[in-house]
């Protein structure tokens, strides 16, 4: 029985490998994020990092805390932060200079805190402990004993961190939102204004979407890749009415030979 207890508290080797060869990867990737420029490498290696976290979990039978890692945070909250990496644009760069007075020490205390807090958390779990071993935790299923502890011993810490994540999705969506300072110009205004703004040559707009065009008029042909004329680009009636005008001053090359 001795034997078993001992052996219970021993690091099996793969553990160990598995251990001392992912821990720095792990940790390395953490500093890394930190230093890297780009937005789109950080939030790779964080994935890396998420994705070590799940095979550690599985490594200690959380099975449950493993897949949950992978699909909830690996999936769907990096696929969040890509997203809107995507919408801010890669290359975006923001301003580092600081708006808010006193930040930078409020968030180098507030880090401090945290971080003396998960140590007292660790020593108080650990320290002076007793341990029942893995096998004998999920002898009920990983999935069963997990439940369990969240829904009776841990029910009030599991509500009340589930109110402090809608607290703080309710305090993002209030302080993202942007409050409109003029109010929101009709159509009407749009089209007064881009005759103001404009002379009366470019009233009418550019030319649509994959139009190769020197000139917006109806009347005026259409430039094929070489630089002609694109004949079915006028409108029959158009040309019955004799109403088209020579595309030969608005080809490609034409102001050029004129300069010459």
């Amino acid at each position: 029985m001795m034997q078993q207890v001992i052996d219970m508290g021993r690091t099996q080797t793969p553990e160990a490998v598995l251990f001392w060869v992912l821990g720095p990867l792990a940790v390395l990737s953490a500093l890394t994020m930190l230093m890297v420029k780009k937005a789109v490498h950080s939030a790779i290696l964080l994935a890396w990092i998420m994705i070590s976290l799940a095979i550690f979990y599985i490594a200690q039978d959380a099975a449950f805390l493993g897949i949950v890692q992978v699909v909830v945070y690996t999936g769907a909250v990096m696929m969040l932060f890509l997203f809107i990496l995507m919408l801010v644009g890669v290359e975006s760069s923001e301003s580092l200079t600081e708006t808010i007075k006193g930040l930078r020490p409020i968030a180098i205390v507030a880090a401090l805190g945290l971080g003396g807090l998960l140590v007292s958390l660790i020593g108080h779990a650990t320290i002076g402990r007793s341990f029942v071993g893995l096998t004998d935790a999920n002898s009920s299923g990983n999935v069963q004993a997990l439940a369990g502890l969240l829904f009776s011993k841990y029910v009030w810490a599991f509500e009340v961190v589930s109110a402090l994540l809608i607290t703080a999705a309710l305090g993002a969506m209030v302080l993202a939102h942007n409050h409109r300072l003029i109010q929101r110009p009709t159509q009407r205004d749009l089209a007064t204004a881009r005759f103001r703004g404009t002379s009366l040559a470019k009233a009418a707009g550019l030319p649509g979407p994959g139009v190769y065009a020197l000139h917006n008029a109806v009347d005026v042909p259409a430039l094929l890749p070489d630089g002609s004329a694109a004949e079915a680009s006028i409108s029959a009636t158009l040309k019955a009415r004799g109403d088209v005008i020579d595309s030969r001053p608005f080809q490609l090359g034409a102001s050029e030979s004129e300069e010459k």
